[in-house]
């Protein structure tokens, strides 16, 4: 009944459809969706997976860029029961047929030709062929018609596919799920340089994407502009199931234009718009940002990296925001800590405020022991929307969760006597670059594979636009150019993992034990 708060994904989008029948609920360029309409839409997609041969239980991958048919799909793949499986579309071919063949993805739902890329081309050149474990690959319309390719399905065939199911069985199938059941499947490069499924249940989504929706105080008046990839929490979490839960106006955003931005900003009267602190600067430094009215904005919500005082106060001057907070989320629990709407510009700029619904964030010594505020130590939190586990992976799952609930984080940071948080430096040696995470392990597995390198190490450095960039220093046992070991990488690798400066050196600095001291290494730079 209207008013009561759903417990898994499908009674989500049936309770918005009673709630919010006739608002909007996707904008996406001419495509304009109510919610009672986004129902019925999802209800097809569902149906359409099932006349294909999906078992309830069964994963959906989704390798899209932001547009309406993401939200569709994935919904649909939620409703009829299966568990969603994002896909960045960013990812090499053999990065994206890793994680379908892991998560054992029964359908996929792909891109055609985005940003002068096949990305299904690119799967199946790297599997030497169709992915004989999919029941069924449909294919999303993004930039023009799309050509015929064998074994496939397009969008547009959905609903006559969707007429072979009846409607009392998605019913059966929606009603059927139930909140624990997996709800989502998202890949995280791990330290080791192998990725990880950290999976939740729909309980758990969705409690993330209600903490952030009273954090932030979105209500049904809203209109949120989601540039953060879908594929990412932020964008499926806290963009897509928060719309869902309060009823706002969803506009997806394919890819970052500051003008497309601005522009949109004015038109569609948006007023949340969150994303990582290089957004706001590119909209701040933009020559046509006074050109527009902006006066809509109310909300910003960044993080994923230091945002300076003055950031956060031309933000409010000159972008309009009333409201600009800051949050610390991982894969792993989403939404860990995050700032109150009353915060101080300091609180917000120096901090990621305190932790969320229904969690707790300590911070630890080497041996466990909580620190008193203050202090520095790795930082953990604990409570309902911890994931569940990694996916086929029990003793990954053993050494992220210990027995008494605490995720480790592997982030080192301090809280103060209010139970802000603040994050100084990453145990896993992770860095962010424009928005996204990378894992230097994972970029040192494939430059150890080019010939010609002994040795390698990347660290993140600073750089002025992306927040971040990878810098490797290698040890060459021949002739080696830093042309050719960036042009190794990007055969190999998503565009953010890629080093941008390569530095070549006789030896690594290394501790008694052998470890490589990173820490000299960013030093050096």
């Amino acid at each position: 009944m209207p008013g009561t708060d759903p417990l898994t994904i499908p009674a989500a989008v049936d309770l918005a459809a009673q709630r919010f029948p006739d608002s909007d609920a996707v904008l996406d360029g001419p495509v304009r969706i109510g919610f009672a309409e986004l129902r019925e839409r999802v209800r097809t997609v569902a149906r359409a997976l099932i006349a294909e041969g999906l078992q309830p239980g069964e994963r959906v991958a989704v390798c899209a860029p932001n547009t309406h048919h993401w939200v569709l799909a994935a919904l649909g793949a939620l409703y009829a029961g299966a568990a969603l499986v994002p896909i960045n579309t960013r990812f090499t071919g053999a990065e994206s047929l890793d994680v379908l063949r892991r998560s054992r993805a029964r359908a996929l739902v792909v891109a055609g030709e985005f940003l002068g890329v096949d990305r299904l081309e690119q799967v199946r050149e790297a599997n030497g062929g169709p992915l004989d474990q999919l029941r069924t690959t449909i294919r999303v319309p993004v930039e023009g018609e799309l050509e015929p390719v064998a074994g496939t399905r397009r969008w547009d065939e959905l609903e006559e596919l969707a007429a072979q199911v009846p409607a009392s069985r998605i019913d059966e199938v929606a009603a059927a799920v139930r909140p624990d059941d997996v709800s989502d499947v998202l890949f995280t490069s791990g330290t080791t340089g192998r990725s990880k499924g950290a999976m939740s249940a729909h309980r758990q989504a969705l409690g993330v994407a209600r903490s952030w929706a009273e954090r932030a105080a979105v209500t049904s008046d809203d209109r949120y502009l989601v540039i953060n990839p879908f594929f990412h929490s932020f964008g499926y979490k806290a963009g897509i199931l928060v719309c869902l839960l309060r009823g706002a106006a969803l506009l997806p955003q394919a890819t970052f234009d500051v003008a497309e931005v601005l522009r949109r900003v004015e038109s569609e009267r948006v007023t949340v718009l969150p994303g990582p602190p290089t957004i706001y600067q590119s909209m701040l430094d933009h020559p046509d940002r006074d050109r527009h009215d902006l006066s809509s904005l109310r909300l910003a919500v960044t993080g994923a990296a230091t945002v300076p005082v003055v950031l956060v106060e031309r933000m409010q001057q000159e972008l309009s925001f009333d409201t600009v907070l800051t949050a610390y989320g991982l894969t792993e629990a989403v939404v860990a800590t995050m700032c109150r709407p009353e915060d101080d510009d300091e609180t917000v700029a120096r901090t990621c405020g305190r932790a969320a619904s229904g969690l707790e964030v300590r911070v630890v010594d080497r041996d466990g022991t909580p620190l008193p505020p203050g202090e520095a130590g790795e930082v953990q939190v604990r409570g309902p929307n911890v994931m569940l586990g990694y996916l086929d992976d029990e003793e990954a799952t053993a050494q992220a969760i210990d027995r008494d609930g605490w995720l480790h984080t592997g982030d080192v940071g301090r809280l103060d006597e209010r139970g802000y948080l603040t994050i100084t430096d990453r145990l896993k040696d992770m860095y962010i670059c424009g928005g996204f995470n990378v894992y230097p392990a994972e970029v040192e597995q494939v430059l150890a594979r080019l010939e010609g390198v002994a040795d390698v190490a990347v660290v993140g450095v600073p750089d002025e636009r992306l927040g971040e960039v990878g810098k490797a220093f290698v040890v060459a046992n021949g002739e080696l150019s830093a042309e050719e070991v960036l042009a190794h990488c990007r055969d190999r690798l998503a565009n953010y993992k890629r080093p941008r400066q390569v530095e070549f050196r006789t030896e690594l600095p290394r501790n008694p034990s052998g470890k490589v001291l990173k820490r000299l290494l960013r030093d050096l730079h």
